[in-house]
């Protein structure tokens, strides 16, 4: 078992910080899930400013964790961890808008039953990564974050064999040459928002048992 408090001292804004770049990627996701739903049934596209808004929020945290560890007392291993975590946390929605911006200029539908199921495990990632970043505060047993990333890699490896199910059903499918492209290509991206989750979740991983 161990604290993090070693790590950055009594100064609890490391924590919040870190903490708040994993909600904007929870946030972020459930953004995109419910977008992915919601056009995969036909219905309007949404506007991409929340999106927009989510990815600046969490840039301005990934600079204010910048600027705090300019200013604190780190030692640069340290140091290396938490910018680590902070630019992976990043990634995710940064992902997310460039996804929700080819969807606002892609005019078919999409296919309801696998992207409902992508929409799924993208939150079940997103979940996890939140409860393992929340963890670093309070202390734990590495038994508690393994079991996270159990359940993040579980959602990695279902969004494989998702992907493979959209991808047999685009090259069987009544799909034209350009529509199987781009769909392709918007597939591929949203399965990487789940491995930009494992990203993440693996930096936990190795900040814990550094210090166990």
């Amino acid at each position: 078992m161990f604290s993090l408090k070693k790590l950055f001292g009594k100064d609890d804004k490391f924590y919040d910080l870190l903490e708040a770049s994993a909600e904007e990627t929870r946030t972020s996701i459930k953004l995109l899930a419910s977008y992915l739903q919601t056009r995969a049934l036909g219905g309007p596209p949404s506007n991409i400013d929340e999106f927009i808004q989510s990815r600046r929020k969490d840039k301005k945290i990934t600079g204010e964790i910048t600027e705090a560890l300019a200013k604190t007392f780190v030692t640069p291993l340290e140091r290396e961890d938490i910018e680590a975590l902070s630019f992976a946390l990043y990634r995710v929605p940064k992902s997310v808008e460039k996804i929700v911006e080819r969807l606002m200029i892609y005019p078919g539908r999409l296919p309801f039953d696998g992207i409902k199921r992508q929409a799924e495990l993208l939150e079940q990632a997103a979940e996890a990564v939140v409860f393992m970043v929340k963890q670093l505060r309070r202390g734990t047993h590495i038994e508690k974050i393994g079991e996270a990333q159990d359940r993040l890699q579980f959602a990695e490896g279902e969004a494989d064999k998702v992907m493979l199910e959209l991808l047999k059903d685009l090259y069987n499918g009544p799909y034209d040459a350009k529509e199987l492209v781009i769909l392709q290509d918007l597939y591929e991206m949203v399965e990487k928002v789940v491995d930009r989750c494992r990203d993440a979740g693996n930096v936990v991983v190795q900040i814990v048992l550094k210090h166990s």
